[in-house]
């Protein structure tokens, strides 16, 4: 009889992240146990402390893995767009539109910003972690505020507007976006909401 091959040490670390991940997106780090952890990934106790120090750590390495993940998919996002164009504002609204895409394709939608979820609950979070999350915003402001000054260069605003709140404008559409569509029950909505965004940088650089 063939047994399951035993399972390498990463596993059971990923799979706390997994549930720890899921659990804070439904109802908040808070009200998620390191005993509903355990149980749900089939570990002991003594499991979890040799992966996590304690619940802060465990919500630091949880922020660091989510903020990666996000980076990786911007940086492909990105990549692909600008292989499609040389020009930079029309490269900046494919990639646009490709998000909108992708968060049109989830089947129920979009399961919730880890970003927005730690900065409801700051004041249980170290001042480690709360920093990390606070550079994650700084960080995609400045990621899109380097496209916008790109496009500026050779579209120059028609309106009055601040590149750096214009930056920040698609982080609020996004988490916006979520609210809406887990609110309403309309997981179209947020793709909608990236469209709208893309519609008013296009009027902003090109009228």
């Amino acid at each position: 009889m063939l047994t399951e091959a035993p399972r390498k040490r990463g596993d059971a670390r990923e799979r706390v992240l997994q549930l720890a991940e899921a659990a804070v997106l439904d109802k908040g780090f808070a009200a998620t146990s390191i005993e509903e952890l355990i149980a749900g990934a089939g570990i002991t106790k003594s499991g979890f402390f040799y992966h996590f120090r304690d619940k802060t750590e465990l919500a630091r390495v949880l922020l660091e893995r989510y903020i990666a993940r996000e980076n990786a998919l911007f940086d492909d996002l990105f990549r692909r767009a600008d292989a499609l164009n040389e020009d930079p504002l029309h490269g900046f609204l494919v990639a646009l539109k490709m998000l909108a895409e992708m968060l049109s394709d989830l089947p129920n939608g979009h399961p919730g910003c880890l970003i927005a979820s730690y900065c409801y609950q700051d004041r249980i979070f170290d001042q480690q972690v709360r920093e990390l999350n606070a550079e994650a915003v700084r960080a995609w402001r400045r990621r899109f505020r380097e496209r916008l000054d790109t496009i500026a260069a050779g579209y120059p605003p028609r309106v009055a507007v601040d590149l750096d709140d214009l930056a920040d404008m698609l982080s609020a559409v996004v988490d916006g976006g979520i609210i809406l569509s887990k609110a309403l029950k309309d997981k179209d909505a947020l793709p909608r909401q990236v469209m709208l965004y893309r519609a008013f940088v296009r009027a902003v650089f090109a009228g």
